[in-house]
């Protein structure tokens, strides 16, 4: 049997992984965790949380997994993609998927464009159709700065080990991704320390990766991916 454990990101939630998690099921039998870490949901609640306990608590649901399966895949997105190369590294993991995974963050010219385009919608007066701004006006405002420090601690303490993840390895990363740069991805694929890696690039896809348009063909890799032998 084969478990499949899938990370969401910072201040995030299942639902930023939820499609490719809804790809995947429909085409194996697979047994799939989606935990929602520490802290974070519907009431996101992210004052007091230390970084490890986001870790901790990934690596509880790991270990769940291989109880129960015989190998098991690990998915994560943005911060969840850091958590994902820290278990890949230190518990049995039979492939990583890494999607816009955060060793790097914010993207200046992009995000300089997506605030262009926010203020021409709000001269406009459709800014309430703006999707990107109505996703990360509460992450803004109700974020704690306690929260993000921790956040930048952790993408510190995980970057020096990901040479030591040996695994096979896909790295998929949105070319107009306003918070985590394509030099992200890039870097990832330079220095984990797998010899079977993969890179790729989704042309118009934002931070959200998941749920951009061209997601068919992005789920249609990562199981092709994990299905090779």
């Amino acid at each position: 049997m084969i478990g499949c454990l899938c990370i969401h990101g910072f201040t995030g939630a299942p639902y930023e992984v939820e499609p490719l998690v809804g790809y995947l099921q429909e085409r194996t039998d697979w047994v799939f965790s989606v935990p929602t870490l520490p802290g974070h949901g519907e009431l996101s609640s992210l004052k007091g949380i230390h970084y490890q306990e986001w870790i901790d608590h990934a690596g509880v649901e790991l270990g769940k997994l291989s109880e129960i399966c015989d190998e098991v895949y690990v998915i994560g997105f943005s911060m969840g993609g850091l958590i994902a190369s820290y278990l890949a590294a230190h518990y049995p993991v039979k492939k990583l998927i890494l999607l816009s995974a955060a060793a790097y963050y914010i993207n200046p010219k992009q995000l300089a464009a997506d605030i262009k385009m926010a203020i021409l919608d709000s001269l406009h007066g459709n800014l309430l159709d703006n999707e990107l701004f109505l996703h990360y006006k509460r992450k803004i405002t109700e974020t704690p700065f306690a929260a993000t420090l921790q956040f930048r601690r952790l993408v510190t303490f995980i970057k020096p080990l990901l040479n030591q993840v040996k695994v096979p390895t896909l790295i998929a990363q949105g070319e107009c991704d306003g918070i985590v740069p394509p030099k992200s991805a890039e870097y990832l694929y330079r220095t984990i320390g797998a010899q079977e890696k993969k890179l790729m690039f989704i042309k118009q896809s934002k931070h959200l990766i998941c749920h951009c348009e061209e997601n068919a063909a992005l789920f249609s890799q990562v199981l092709d991916f994990l299905m090779e032998r």
